[in-house]
């Protein structure tokens, strides 16, 4: 197994392995059994001396549990939660939350359906289940799932809105549900005030293709902590993409497993910080099956004192997914001074045989020269800045493929660079 962690840096592609199991870093022993527990490394004792401690060696080998009683308390000093203001999220991880049904609306059309079901589902748990607190206290408060099902191969679309969750803590759980050769966009849009702690689950069966969308525009102090899991079955495809622009504290952390022969995976993010604003989304892709592609690429704007965005990406090439095609990369283009932008990109790879795999990650300020050439031409510096930052997150923005979408969201970006209320 090699694991190649990067920051601020590029990598191209990367081909090389493997070593087997992880070995002792004292005696140089085989460790059959690693585990761990609320995603805290794997404490392993030194057989002689009874010390030493072993991380997690693969990914895919933090400890998952749906009872929130099986997690330690959060400190903060965890390396899922050390980069996360904590203290703003205490009540969503450790508090009473509640988990009954809420005001949502909801449009449907072609073969896509919108309801309510009980914990008995028996797709709830299908496709993960949390690995940390606050997704495991999630999980043990809700007491109806809200299921989008798309059924059919004529494209459909649905759109839940949530704008009136309020300032209680609460619990959500959410499925959707992607039946075999169907083709659905499915937009999860997040608006107005909410203390909301939440696991989505999607199920892309064979042969599916769906876009999900989730869109982060609450009020200013709203807090929202949301972990997504997928399975994408055999020739089917998913894009995900995660929006987040409003919201004090907001944390989306998505786990995409490309689990069928030839399945097809694209995560997308574009956030935008401003003064005082914490966005964060920890990012897992697993190339489970053989000859899957997956690309991720995430997007963000930093401006205001106090504004920090943080982005993890972690990318495992499992020991069966011979032919796999994968790439991510995060682009940070900081406005001001007082942002901090962490971007930490980690690839695994458990076999040689692919066809190629690499990472990236970059932060930066605006190109001076891309501002002088826009200057010479007439246009102001201020619009210029302006034209830049519409064009970095465009890339992004345009590959959404929701056209009303996609407009809106350009008027939020025109609106945060004005320093304006988001339309």
């Amino acid at each position: 197994m090699a694991r190649t962690p990067a920051k601020d840096a590029e990598s191209t592609d990367v081909v090389d392995s493997l070593s087997t199991d992880p070995v002792h870093p004292a005696t140089g022993d085989d460790i059959e059994d690693v585990t761990g527990t609320g995603g805290r490394p794997a404490i392993v004792a030194d057989a002689t001396s009874g010390h030493g401690v072993v991380p997690v060696q693969t990914r895919n080998a933090r400890f998952s549990s749906t009872d929130v009683a099986d997690f330690p308390a959060v400190t903060g000093r965890e390396a899922v939660w050390k980069l996360t203001p904590v203290a703003e999220l205490q009540d969503l991880i450790d508090g009473d939350l509640d988990g009954g049904r809420y005001d949502v609306e909801t449009t449907a059309d072609g073969g896509a359906s919108v309801s309510w079901v009980g914990r008995d589902d028996e797709r709830i748990g299908t496709a993960g289940i949390p690995e940390d607190r606050a997704a495991a206290n999630a999980w043990s408060s809700f007491e109806e799932a809200l299921v989008v099902e798309v059924r059919g191969e004529e494209p459909s679309a649905a759109t839940v809105r949530r704008a009136a969750l309020g300032a209680a803590p609460r619990a959500a759980h959410t499925i959707v549900d992607a039946a075999r050769f169907s083709k659905s966009v499915v937009v999860l849009d997040n608006a107005g005030d909410a203390r909301l702690a939440e696991n989505v689950e999607i199920l892309v069966r064979d042969g599916a293709d769906l876009t999900v969308v989730t869109v982060q525009d609450w009020d200013d102090d709203a807090r929202h902590v949301a972990n997504h899991f997928a399975r994408v079955g055999r020739d089917a495809r998913l894009k995900h993409v995660v929006v987040s622009f409003g919201g004090g504290v907001v944390r989306v952390n998505p786990s995409v497993t490309l689990a069928g022969s030839g399945a097809d995976g694209e995560l997308l993010g574009v956030y935008f910080a401003d003064a005082g604003q914490h966005l964060e989304s920890q990012v897992f892709l697993f190339h489970q099956a053989d000859h899957t592609k997956g690309r991720v690429e995430y997007r963000g704007a930093l401006q205001g004192e106090g504004a920090h965005t943080v982005w993890i990406g972690d990318v495992l090439i499992g020991p069966d997914a011979t032919g796999t095609d994968s790439y991510e990369q995060n682009r940070n283009l900081v406005l001001t001074e007082g942002t901090r932008a962490d971007s930490i990109p980690n690839l695994e790879i458990e076999t040689g045989d692919i066809e190629g795999a690499g990472h990236a990650s970059a932060t930066g300020r605006f190109d001076d020269e891309q501002l002088f050439y826009l200057q010479a031409r007439g246009i102001p510096e201020d619009q210029a800045r302006r034209l830049v930052v519409r064009g970095f997150l465009a890339s992004i923005v345009q590959k959404i493929g929701v056209p009303e979408l996609q407009e809106r969201l350009q008027e939020a970006v025109e609106a945060e660079l004005a320093g304006e209320a988001r339309p």
